[in-house]
């Protein structure tokens, strides 16, 4: 029986959120050294001798990844042996170097025909080097349907822009036991919304440039994986197409992280704050924000998500009363991105690629305050009225 005034003989408390991501990837304190050491800039390491050490060139290792790594990995999955994780140039870097690493002629990948707008493009390289690429949707676990004979099966959830859920760990189960494997894009939820490799994936896989960093000023990609051998391959494939980040944006990044946990309750909070706004107004559609009690895919979302995310999709009546929202809004920025600290906003159709209405809007909800960010959206609404 253990001493409670001492916790001798008991486990140590797990940290919460927060403090995990304050101290993640941190080197072992050291007298008169940084907490979180400066960038290396490094293309080449002293080396005589054999190549023994971890740091060769700087196309393979660098020691400020090293550390931004570590971190990632101990958010992603904590208290899991055996996971690694690589970080690359940027989310799509991440995304490719998993789908072009662990496939090849003849093999079958399950991709969502409603992801994020690159996947397309991704799609058409694959069939071009003779992999079978057939999609389904997120919501309802539809790419259940299509999974036979497959080798990898892509999840995104919540997917980007349409924020429809699908339920990680029964596709995971699925695809195990017909021999795929499975990647899941985390970009959305970040690993203090879901941890996918805690749901049965093989493979965790983001834009670090998004919410994991939260300032839009550094693009990043991430890929954290259970699988030696698979995990192997995507080195080897970072390798070969030298997708990796620089010094200063990894360490912009591990920087970054330590906030995390603060920004994400933040906009979290106010996301689900302003999609309860956003749902009493008559000319607002097609509302999206798997916090709602009543969003379709609340009850998925609320079983494998420990947060919902910063992002609200809305649908006004045209393009052009879209477009007046847009420019009557004064404390959102009107950007493709979203994750940051400023509220950004855009009518997601202008880009041609996205199945979507030419009246809707993404709206990423920053770290303002909730009174002015909604009193302003709703001022925009007004205005924008015909």
């Amino acid at each position: 029986m253990s001493d409670p005034t001492t916790g001798e003989g008991s486990a140590a408390p797990r940290p919460g959120d927060g403090t995990r991501a304050v101290r993640a990837g941190l080197p072992e304190p050291a007298k008169y050294e940084p907490t979180l050491p400066g960038p290396v800039f490094a293309a080449h390491f002293h080396l005589p001798g054999d190549p023994t050490g971890p740091y060769t060139y700087g196309r393979d290792e660098n020691p400020t990844w090293t550390l931004l790594e570590q971190a990632i990995g101990e958010l992603e999955a904590p208290e899991q042996d055996g996971v690694e994780t690589l970080v690359f140039a940027s989310g799509m870097a991440a995304v490719s170097a998993v789908l072009f690493s662990q496939l090849g002629a003849g093999d079958v990948a399950v991709l969502p025909d409603d992801g994020y707008q690159a996947l397309p493009l991704a799609r058409a390289q694959l069939e071009t080097y003779g992999i079978e690429v057939r999609t389904a949707p997120t919501g309802g676990d539809a790419q259940l349907d299509v999974l036979d004979g497959a080798k990898l099966l892509w999840i995104e959830t919540p997917s980007n822009p349409g924020l429809d859920v699908c339920d990680i760990r029964r596709l995971a189960e699925e695809a195990h036991a017909r021999g795929a494997l499975v990647a899941v894009d985390n970009t959305l939820a970040t690993p203090l919304g879901q941890r996918p490799l805690e749901l049965g994936a093989d493979f965790a896989v983001a834009s670090g440039t998004k919410q994991l960093t939260g300032h839009g000023d550094v693009l990043l990609g991430y890929v954290t994986g259970r699988d030696a051998t698979a995990m192997a391959a995507v080195r080897r494939w970072r390798k070969i197409t030298g997708a990796i980040p620089g010094p200063m944006e990894a360490w912009l990044a591990h920087r970054s992280i330590a906030t995390l946990q603060l920004r994400v309750d933040r906009q979290n909070a106010t996301a689900l704050t302003l999609a309860r706004a956003l749902r009493e107004r008559s000319e607002v559609t097609g509302l999206r924000y798997p916090g709602l009690p009543d969003d379709p895919s609340y009850a998925v979302a609320s079983r494998q998500m420990r947060r919902f995310g910063c992002v609200v999709s809305f649908t006004l009546p045209t393009r052009a009363r879209a477009e007046r929202f847009l420019d009557a809004l004064r404390l959102v920025d009107g950007a493709t991105s979203f994750g940051g600290v400023r509220s950004t906003a855009e009518r997601r159709g202008r880009w041609g690629g996205d199945a979507v209405p030419e009246g809707f809007i993404r709206f990423s909800v920053g770290a303002e305050d909730a009174d002015d960010l909604v009193a302003d959206v709703l001022h925009a609404l007004d205005t924008s009225a015909d």
